[in-house]
């Protein structure tokens, strides 16, 4: 089997050690991902290191993490999970949509603003 060009050379069933779960509370695909100071181990796997490389200068979610590391969702939850549980990354629930404003107390409140001129 050839592999082309940008193509991955280890499948991403390997990057999860063979496991089917993740070692912690697996996380949302759209979790937020923050590198901590802690320093990398000399045993951290190669994925590993590549994921903690990304989000030197900032967060990002697993999805995005997942796609500049051309890996499955699932096989980015399971390197972020390890991370986490090693302190090497902070995880957050991802922020949730803006509910519905209702159109009555904003036009309530544009009645209020217009009533100060």
């Amino acid at each position: 089997m050839s592999s082309g060009p940008g193509r991955r050379l280890i499948p991403a069933y390997l990057v999860t050690g063979g496991r089917s779960r993740p070692a912690g509370p697996a996380l949302d695909r759209l979790a937020v991902l923050v590198r901590t100071d802690t320093a990398l181990l000399p045993d951290t796997g190669s994925e590993q290191r590549k994921l903690c490389e990304l989000l030197e200068p900032g967060a990002l979610t697993v999805v995005e993490c997942a796609a500049h590391l051309d890996l499955p969702v699932s096989a980015t939850v399971f390197l972020a999970t390890d991370l986490a549980a090693a302190g090497l990354l902070l995880t957050r629930p991802p922020i949730p949509s803006a509910g519905e404003i209702d159109r009555s107390l904003v036009e309530r409140l544009l009645v209020g603003l217009r009533s100060l001129h």
